[in-house]
């Protein structure tokens, strides 16, 4: 092995203490000599098992090979062959469990910081050059809509005009994102960068129409008049409650709407921006994922003097990304592990004063591999809060199942589709994502939707289902 830095080149980013105050985006990225010295640490291996873990399959030694040589022109252009939406995936995809786990490198040090680098690229273009729009094919007379704009229909539609096919994205929303915009928060992920990456996108030639709700604005069959095809790519976003007593007390939010106010309707900026948002004193999180680990965060910027963590199993279980963890850490965040909230109590004006919970302890192994977490007798406690955001997890809207006969659907109430080509049990009909999955990662959409459009290209010039 050649003699290489054991350790990932140092991201610079804001002191918790300040960066806990402010929605600005924690890590700073890299400079041009940090990126060089990164990118000179892969170790340029034949067999490219990185590229092998990464859902999109971009070729992952190229772009770093390029940025090593400080051809950074030459490194974006590979990139995008692949990926339409770098800046998006260098911030918030857990390279960690995808392409940095596999690198060779990382059997002996750290492996290299793909995600780093990937971030360090796209930024680097929107500094100093023009989104390229490569030539696009002759147009094929096809039509395709695409329903919802977050990371998988934002990849479907851009695959799609890339083969010279149309792409109609309809957004329920008032802007284009997905999640990308409500459930993310500014801190992880600037919008300003998700706009950009959706103009690049609208270059290419993809249309986006937004205030259009499908299923009531218009139906997939009603669609179907028009498009060749439809892709379904509306994510999870209606979020699951515990229905413990006091649950509707208020006070209690889920994640979806708390976060939903602060990023997309800009709630932090009140009353610049004319949205209201809960700004506890000390407020519960409940859940452990990415999600809760946002929600948390938020909190702590909104002005609470304590941020706490419920959560039901250990730290070891938590499905949160490990540095997402960290920075909660740094920034004071409390965790209360193996602890699960059993009921709420209000006040007389019905605000919620404090959460009950129940000790938990760690029992057999359940369907996810995790240990199950099973309560212990007795061992009731309270703890006081003015404000709770529960972060359990989401599942689809019904609406599109409900106003769409012939869509199968699963007792999760998750589309059926072939994980392979998208397709669903209605004809002309495809879908890719958290509508399939449930609520997951933005790059496992991104690579469902890859999937997907590779299938609509052959279902549109052949016919065949």
């Amino acid at each position: 092995m050649p003699k290489v830095a054991p350790k990932k080149t140092p991201m610079p980013e804001q002191s918790a203490e300040v960066r806990k105050k402010n929605f600005d985006e924690v890590p700073l990225g890299y400079s041009e000599d940090m990126a060089v010295a990164e990118a000179e640490r892969c170790l340029q291996c034949k067999n490219k098992p990185c590229v092998a873990g990464c859902p999109v399959e971009i070729d992952i030694p190229a772009f770093i090979k390029k940025i090593a040589e400080r051809d950074f022109e030459a490194s974006i252009r590979i990139m995008k062959e692949k990926n339409l939406l770098p800046a998006v995936c260098g911030r918030v995809c857990p390279q960690e469990e995808q392409c940095e786990k596999v690198c060779v490198l990382a059997n002996k040090f750290e492996p290299v910081g793909i995600g780093r680098l990937e971030r360090f690229i796209a930024d680097w273009e929107a500094g100093h050059m023009t989104a390229e729009v490569p030539e696009l094919p002759l147009a094929t007379g096809k039509k395709v809509a695409v329903v919802g704009s977050g990371p998988a229909g934002l990849i479907v539609a851009g695959d799609l005009v890339q083969m010279g096919h149309s792409a109609t994205i309809f957004e329920a929303l008032h802007e284009p994102g997905g999640v990308l915009v409500y459930g993310i928060p500014e801190f992880r992920l600037p919008k300003e960068i998700v706009f950009r990456e959706v103009d690049y996108l609208k270059k290419l030639g993809v249309e986006v129409i937004t205030n259009f709700v499908v299923g009531r604005t218009r139906t997939v069959d009603e669609l179907l008049e028009e498009f060749d095809a439809v892709f379904l790519g509306t994510g999870a976003g209606l979020p699951w409650f515990m229905f413990v007593p006091g649950e509707n007390s208020m006070g209690v939010y889920s994640a979806n709407e708390y976060l939903t106010r602060s990023n997309l309707m800009k709630a932090y900026k009140f009353p610049e921006y004319d949205t209201p948002i809960a700004k506890g004193k000390r407020v519960a999180t409940v859940g452990g994922g990415n999600v809760a680990m946002d929600a948390a965060r938020t909190a702590l910027r909104l002005g609470a003097d304590e941020s706490i963590v419920i959560y039901r199993r250990s730290r070891e279980e938590m499905p949160a990304r490990d540095e997402e963890i960290e920075r909660a850490e740094e920034e004071g965040v409390k965790f209360q592990f193996l602890t699960n909230p059993v009921a709420y109590h209000a006040d007389g004006n019905g605000w919620v004063t404090d959460v009950e919970c129940i000790r938990m302890e760690l029992g057999a192994p359940d369907a996810s591999g995790r240990r199950r977490p099973v309560e212990i007798p007795d061992s009731n406690f309270k703890t006081p809060i003015d404000t709770v955001v529960v972060a359990i997890g989401n599942s689809p809207n019904p609406l599109i199942a409900q106003t769409t006969p012939g869509l199968k659907t699963t007792r999760w109430g998750t589309v059926e589709a072939d994980p392979e080509t998208g397709r669903t049990s209605k004809k002309g009909v495809f879908a890719g994502g958290d509508i399939v999955t449930g609520a997951a990662t933005v790059i496992l959409a991104m690579g469902a939707a890859r999937l997907s459009a590779r299938s609509i290209d052959e279902y549109l010039k052949t016919g065949t289902w």
